[in-house]
């Protein structure tokens, strides 16, 4: 049976948006001239040598990343008995979408020349456009994990229409965000524990509040199965084992990168011990519960993100898996449960403790780190034939604290301490704007969903039945894009192949 078009509004939004990235893309969009179009001029040095290196250095940790995307958190979200096809599809539809979408946005704040060789401040052109390469891909891609996360929120809970609609305007509004921290407050981020976790978390916590219906009755599709909870498992491992490119595919080349790697992978392993330990702890009959297996496993790569680059130790990228593994694994057990009853937010992938709790504890520490971040730290073994310490190490992870020279010959830099304020002012504005932005978005979602409604006055329910063979009964409550029959089912907006 046909779903009614009312029901079906999803149909001509992706038409409509997916003629808009071509329009956009066809006016400012252009290969990196500096990457993907030859060139021999000998005063920049060639292209397909440069390139060649890019690739070498790039392209790899870029492809795990994109693994991360489309098979570590659509198989995540799998977990639910009845909704996996939506999982993993809604999951590569909105992931398909914010990242031509990212690609436009961020690239309006970064818009280059006609001569790549001239910096935009210098252009003569007031038309800009936007150079795509690995590093753009890679950039749209962390864009994407952020609406990934916000999706976990609400998963099951929402039609397509309604999760393309966040997905357009969490884009923008992430990339707002990222690029004044970035940019103006000159936070460092090299994980994006605070720009991507912390933002995605937040945001989608908000707008499940404003979806929030209290005359919507418990499903008992929203649980799991001994098979969900298999192929969930599936994509816990993958984000497990490429979470180290996450954390250190925009980071600098050489002793940042392995650094990078180094504690994400020891934090992550760190994380694991603690969420089976502190998982059978808090259950009574002592044995291990997969919710936590699957998700605060991979809280150590969350809380160690913002400062996988930075000189932790690795006694330290241990002790910060450890304290994000047993705070996530509490989170499932004690907050998700309070925060529904008392905020009425419902989490269903239960974000705010695998997401939102450990980006809190990472941001914080990245506060930290900054504030007693030193030379004798970071170029220890940096030395010159006169064993002077160097600040090439130190100055590449914070860069605002190399002295400059001003126009009246003064030399001036940042301390340590004001870092640390910038790391924090981060963190406000990251939760203010992912807190309001996700309210609003929110209110739009709930309104688009009011507009699909299906329940009409004059509308029987056996009416109802007639044209859309996925709803039976549960229309008594205010009008709402997916019934409770509808909701945490596959059948809504997909063919399912039943078991005989």
């Amino acid at each position: 049976m046909k779903n009614p078009w009312k029901a079906s509004l999803h149909i001509p939004f992706i038409f409509m948006v997916q003629c808009l990235f071509l329009i956009l893309f066809g006016l400012f969009a252009r290969y990196d001239p500096k990457l993907a179009m030859r060139h021999t001029d000998d005063s920049h040095g060639e292209s397909v040598k440069h390139s060649n290196e890019v690739m070498g250095k790039t392209y790899a940790m870029f492809q795990d990343v994109h693994v991360m995307i489309f098979i570590g958190f659509g198989f995540l979200m799998t977990f639910l008995k009845k909704y996996g096809l939506s999982a993993v599809s809604l999951n590569m539809l909105c992931s398909v979408l914010a990242i031509q979408w990212s690609m436009i946005i961020h690239g309006f704040f970064h818009p280059h020349c006609e001569n790549p060789w001239v910096k935009w401040e210098k252009c003569e052109s007031s038309w800009g456009y936007i150079d795509i390469n690995i590093g753009t891909l890679l950039s749209a891609d962390f864009a994407t994990a952020a609406v990934l996360i916000s999706f976990g929120v609400i998963l099951g809970t929402t039609n397509p229409l309604q999760l393309l609609v966040m997905t357009f305007l969490e884009v923008i509004l992430f990339n707002v965000n990222e690029y004044i921290g970035r940019e103006h407050f000159k936070a460092v981020d090299a994980g994006d524990t605070i720009f991507v976790h912390m933002f995605g978390a937040y945001f989608g916590l908000a707008v499940s509040r404003m979806l929030h219906n209290p005359n919507t009755p418990e499903s008992n599709k929203a649980g799991a199965s001994y098979i969900s909870d298999l192929f969930s498992m599936i994509g816990t491992i993958f984000l497990w084992m490429f979470w180290p490119s996450f954390n250190g595919g925009a980071t600098a080349e050489g002793d940042a990168q392995m650094r990078a790697v180094v504690n994400t992978y020891l934090s992550l392993c760190s994380c694991v011990m603690a969420s089976f330990a502190t998982s059978s702890l808090l259950s009574p009959e002592r044995k291990f519960t997969m919710e936590h297996i699957q998700n605060a496993t991979l809280a150590g790569g969350v809380a160690v993100g913002a400062t996988a680059d930075m000189v932790l130790t690795p006694a330290g990228a241990l002790l910060i898996g450890a304290c994000a593994g047993v705070l996530s694994t509490w989170g499932y057990s004690y907050a998700t449960p309070m925060i529904e009853r008392k905020l009425k937010i419902k989490d269903t992938c239960g974000v705010n403790n695998l997401h939102g709790m450990p980006s809190i504890l990472g941001g914080l520490l990245s506060v930290l780190m900054a504030g007693i971040a030193s030379k004798e730290t970071y170029d220890k073994f940096n030395m010159d034939k006169e064993g002077n310490l160097g600040s090439d190490s130190l100055y590449e992870i914070f860069p605002d604290l190399e002295p400059t020279t001003g126009l009246n010959g003064v030399v001036s830099a940042h301390s340590p301490g004001w870092q640390a304020g910038m790391q924090m002012a981060a963190i406000v504005l990251t939760l203010i704007i992912a807190i309001l932005g996700g309210l609003v978005t929110g209110y739009i979602m709930r309104k688009v969903g009011e507009k699909m409604s299906l329940k009409q006055h004059g509308v029987t329910v056996a009416h109802l039945v007639l044209n859309v063979g996925n709803i039976t009964s549960g229309l008594a409550g205010s009008k709402m894009a997916l019934t409770p029959d509808m909701l945490y089912d596959d059948n809504a907006y997909f063919h399912v192949e039943h078991e005989e």
